[in-house]
């Protein structure tokens, strides 16, 4: 048997505060329902879920954490619809970042350089970022000299296309460096 969920928002009745503060666009339409001027302040729930009630509305809490909390008379389902375009909406607003690898040895060799230097290359003007690190294996741990070389000039390279977040650092047998794209100058 399926659990029922509790909604996410109280409404009509489940709203058993003496006082909430009433806002919202519509408030010359309950005005006229009510016979009289009503200000966004704040008001007896009962008068309010009986204005809600006479214009086959929902009183329904938008904020509850507020003092007093926050209501407002709308139909449910729409406001339900709205409320979750609007988190669609920013959910496709946000950018996304994407990090791209590439890995060297300390003893890579300059066309194998050259050919990762072009990959990464591509990647920043797609709007990646790239993660550079040098993998250190068995005794080549003792070239982290040149390992640290090989980062440094990797950086100095992209420096018209990306900007390094930081200097290349060492975690374990890995020396990494994190290069981002450069921000695009309007015109």
């Amino acid at each position: 048997m399926p659990q029922k969920r509790e909604p996410e928002y109280r409404i009509n009745r489940n709203i058993r505060i003496p006082k909430i503060r009433l806002v919202g666009d519509n408030m010359e339409e309950i005005s006229a329902a009510a016979g009289y001027k009503i200000d966004p302040d704040i008001y007896d729930t009962r008068d309010a879920q009986r204005w809600a009630q006479e214009m086959g509305l929902d009183l329904v809490e938008i904020s509850p954490k507020a003092d007093p909390p926050v209501c407002k008379i709308t139909d449910y389902n729409k406001f339900l619809y709205a409320r979750k375009k609007k988190q669609k909406e920013m959910k496709a607003k946000t950018q996304k970042t994407v990090i791209k690898e590439i890995r060297f040895g300390p003893n890579t060799d300059d066309h194998d350089f050259n050919f990762k230097l072009r990959h990464a290359e591509k990647f920043l003007k797609d709007g990646s970022k790239v993660k550079a690190y040098v993998q250190f294996r068995g005794r080549s741990i003792v070239f982290k000299d040149r390992g640290e070389l090989l980062l440094l000039k990797f950086i100095k390279e992209l420096e018209e296309v990306g900007s390094a977040e930081n200097l290349p650092k060492m975690e374990g047998r890995r020396m990494h460096v994190m290069i981002g794209p450069n921000k695009k100058k309007k015109k």
